[in-house]
């Protein structure tokens, strides 16, 4: 896998957290979903770029979620308020106009929503 990075694995090996199996599957999945998706450390949690910008990151909690925020990059590209989005897999919680979260709060729902989240991700960083 090209895209996956020492830097995250050594991340991901010293993480303590009780959904890190679940985190690390869905890493792997939307880093496998797509060679042009690449990864790295932001917010001391793993994050996903394409074409260079940070477009979904991990928010790990000291307890028990996670969530994955899907933004535009370091600056608002643009009227944030133009930004539009089709979330067919009613996933995301709009937390802006251009951000959005999906909460993970155990490893089941983990798994359960691996396949749409992989979708949701390949479709936003190119949005």
């Amino acid at each position: 896998m090209p895209n996956r990075t020492q830097e995250v694995d050594r991340f991901m090996e010293g993480l303590d957290h009780p959904l890190k199996a679940g985190i690390e599957q869905l890493r792997l999945a939307i880093l496998d979903s797509n060679d042009q998706i690449t990864e790295h450390i932001k917010w001391k949690a793993p994050s996903f770029c394409y074409a260079g910008e940070d477009r979904v990151t991990f928010r790990l909690y000291p307890e028990d979620r996670a969530q994955l925020v899907f933004h535009r990059g370091a600056k608002v590209k643009g009227d944030a308020a133009d930004f539009a989005f089709d979330d067919v897999t009613g996933l995301l919680r709009w937390v802006a106009n251009d951000r959005a979260v999906v909460a993970l709060r155990d490893a089941e729902d983990v798994e359960a929503k691996r396949e749409d989240v992989v979708e949701v991700v390949n479709r936003w960083v190119v949005a």
